[in-house]
């Protein structure tokens, strides 16, 4: 990792800090990568505004073969995931110790929920999703780049505080780690509790391609 991380409360994360009054996008990465994953992204993005970026980095070291090792929001036995596997009720162990890693980071980097630009990828997607239902007040926007709907029954809970919120999603139809249906129950989802959402489905697997960047930078820019 080239970037150098800081500590922001219990998590360590990259910052690129543009203007403190400027509105924050905050992205959180996929299981096996890390903080500089999706960091290596930034230099797309051209905006007006001032925008300020955080990249945190998962709590778990995980072993990805070849001698290497990444982070991981929470431990996955990949043994166990099933080709078409349905996760709409799934609720993974070290979750709720995520979120409330991540709760206590943003609580020390004292963020204004309204001035927050919530993103992730993968398990980082799902992770950012919950913060984004469950924070105190409505966040700024949502990324969720090949995600999926998990805890269905407890996120309804938190879903009528977003409603009218409008959310940025992608995923690749040929996706073989999380199923493109995923991201179709979740936008389900989502329009069933009136949060809107602008869906990038592409030809392609599990990536983040051009097409989805550009895309993202029109959503986050009607959001700064």
């Amino acid at each position: 990792m080239s970037e150098q991380l800081r500590t922001c409360g219990p998590l360590q994360a990259i910052e690129f800090c543009e203007n403190h009054d400027g509105k924050w996008i905050v992205l959180f990465h996929g299981f096996g990568a890390d903080a500089s994953d999706l960091a290596s992204l930034k230099d797309h993005f051209q905006f007006d505004k001032p925008s300020n970026w955080l990249f945190p980095n998962g709590q778990h070291s995980v072993d990805i073969g070849g001698g290497y090792t990444g982070r991981a929001w929470w431990k996955i036995k990949m043994t166990e995931l099933q080709p078409g596997m349905d996760w709409t009720n799934l609720r993974p162990d070290g979750m709720d110790q995520a979120v409330a890693l991540v709760f206590k980071m943003m609580a020390s980097m004292k963020f204004q929920w309204k001035d927050l630009i919530l993103g992730g990828f993968s398990q980082g997607a799902m992770l950012a999703t919950e913060i984004f239902l469950k924070a105190p007040e409505t966040p700024a926007g949502l990324i969720c780049m090949s995600g999926t709907l998990l805890s269905e029954s407890l996120w309804s809970g938190w879903a009528q505080a977003r409603k009218g919120s409008t959310i940025f999603m992608s995923h690749g139809e040929a996706d073989q780690v999380l199923p493109h249906k995923g991201s179709i129950a979740l936008q389900k989802f989502f329009e069933k509790n009136e949060i809107k959402t602008q869906f990038a489905s592409f030809r392609g697997g599990h990536e983040i391609p051009l097409v989805v960047l550009n895309k993202m930078t029109s959503y986050i820019k009607e959001r700064l």
